[in-house]
C-alpha cells in the first residue's frame, strides 16, 4: 500500500489544499487541518481503489479532493473489519476508528456523489492518531492488527 495524496482544509468553507508532505500529531491531526482536533475522527483516509468505484459507477472523473478526505491510499479497500486496526505511515500510527459517512455537501460536488459512496465505505474512514510524526506522498502504508 502506498500513500498517494495528503491534503488539508484551513476553514470550514476553505478548500482542500493539497501538500507532498506534512506533520501529523496527536494535538491537531494533519497539520493546518481545521477538523484535526484530538477524537475518534481526526484524520481521514480516502481508498483510491474505492473512490475509483464511486467514480465509475457515476460514469465520470472527480478529483480525490472533492470528497475532502485527509489522506488517499492506494492498494486497500475498507470495510467494517478494518475498525480497529492500525494504519502505519512512516513512524505515524493511526487507528480505524469508523466508516466517514458522507455528507449532502458530496451533492455540490457532483450529483449522486452522496449516494454512491454510501456503499461499500466509499466515503472512507476515520482516524485517531496514535503516533504523531511527518508523511510524504509515496510513503509506505502497512494496515495491521497491532499498533506497533
Amino acid at each position: 500500500m502506498e500513500l498517494l495524496a495528503i491534503a488539508f482544509k484551513e476553514g470550514r468553507k476553505t478548500p482542500m489544499l493539497e501538500l507532498d508532505s506534512a506533520d501529523i500529531s496527536t494535538q491537531t491531526g494533519v497539520e493546518h487541518d481545521v477538523f484535526g482536533k484530538p477524537g475518534p475522527r481526526q484524520v481521514t483516509v480516502l481508498s483510491k481503489l474505492q473512490w475509483l468505484d464511486t467514480c465509475n459507477e457515476l460514469n465520470t472523473s472527480i478529483p480525490w479532493i472533492a470528497r475532502r478526505a485527509n489522506l488517499l491510499i492506494d492498494g486497500v479497500r475498507f470495510n467494517a473489519d478494518s475498525v480497529g486496526q492500525y494504519l502505519k505511515i512512516g513512524n505515524v500510527i493511526l487507528e480505524i476508528t469508523g466508516e466517514t459517512n458522507p455528507c449532502k455537501n458530496m451533492e455540490k460536488e457532483f450529483p449522486g456523489l452522496e449516494a454512491a459512496l454510501m456503499n461499500d465505505w466509499r466515503g472512507g474512514i476515520t482516524c485517531s492518531v496514535l503516533k504523531g510524526g511527518t508523511v510524504k506522498k509515496g510513503d509506505e502504508v502497512i494496515l495491521s492488527d497491532q499498533p506497533a
